[in-house]
């Protein structure tokens, strides 16, 4: 293990004006079990939440707050606050979440008790016990799309959907190997952070997630999702207010997926329908975007 680093979980959290719910996720985090600094890296908020925070934590020793002169971006922020981490294991958490006390030591036991495992995620429900079906994912292959479109995706093996057979099974497989999990949630030890070199900057928010997951098992590590352990998450506090913003950074980071990861990328003819359809997409969807925004 490096010199500079201990047995702890460093807890990266990333907040661009995420209101109370930040101060509700770091009070969660705070009444862990498990030894922790938690490291808020602040993409420029203006919303009063960070100055709520120093004042509310001003005595405890294990918050570090790294305030950034501009909205860097999801992944780039976690790289910051990643870099200074002094913890071997990261748990890369949403603002919007809360964890129990016992969560990050169920995790981290996870973690410790398999090398084979690279990063490790749980089932993510909403504030009324949903599941979230970005919990557990797979490659958003092009192919893969145009099976879920047709339909025949249902008759495909080892289908991650949340219908109710599917939710059965789960309670009784805890830990299940996926391609992807939810990037509200994602605990890997730092030395595999640093090996894969973090997240892809080239990513502003959104896909980012699938990237890091798909790189970790490119490197030979497993990714799992814990089906046993949940994780309440308010979604998108900060997003709501900028729909557009999101929707644009999102249909970018499919794109850069695609290219980086789908073989079908290689065609310059499915390129050219992939790119056509994202963006006609985004287009379509705008009215709807506009509607969220002025409510």
């Amino acid at each position: 293990m490096n010199a500079n680093v201990v047995e702890r979980i460093s807890v990266i959290v990333v907040a661009a004006d995420s209101g109370d719910d930040l101060l509700r996720c770091v009070d969660s985090v705070m009444q862990s079990s498990v030894p922790l600094e938690l490291i808020v890296c602040d993409n420029n908020s203006a919303d009063g939440s960070i100055e709520a925070l120093q004042l509310q934590h001003a005595s405890d020793s294990r918050l570090r707050i790294v305030r950034n002169n501009a909205n860097l971006g999801f992944g780039a922020a976690c790289n910051r606050a990643a870099a200074i981490a002094t913890g071997d294991v990261l748990l890369i958490l949403n603002p919007d979440c809360v964890v129990e006390p016992e969560t990050m030591s169920r995790l981290r036991s996870i973690l410790d008790g398999d090398p084979g495992i690279g990063l490790v995620g749980a089932t993510i429900v909403d504030k009324d016990g949903h599941y979230e079906p970005a919990s557990r994912r797979r490659d958003p292959l092009l192919r893969r799309a145009l099976m879920t479109k047709s339909g025949l995706a249902a008759f495909e093996r080892n289908s991650q959907s949340f219908d109710g057979a599917n939710i059965a099974r789960l309670q009784s497989l805890p830990i299940e190997d996926v391609d992807a999990v939810s990037g509200a949630l994602m605990m890997m030890r730092k030395e595999v952070f640093d090996r894969i070199g973090g997240f892809d900057e080239g990513y502003f928010l959104h896909c980012e997630d699938l990237d890091l997951c798909r790189r970790v098992r490119d490197a030979g590590a497993r990714v799992v999702c814990a089906n046993d352990i949940r994780v309440v998450h308010a979604k998108g506090t900060s997003s709501r207010s900028r729909p557009i913003f999101v929707a644009r950074h999102k249909h970018r980071g499919m794109w850069r997926w695609f290219n980086k990861f789908d073989p079908a990328a290689r065609n310059p003819f499915l390129r050219a329908l992939v790119w056509c359809g994202l963006w006609t997409h985004f287009a379509l969807s705008l009215p709807r975007y506009l509607w969220a925004r002025q409510r």
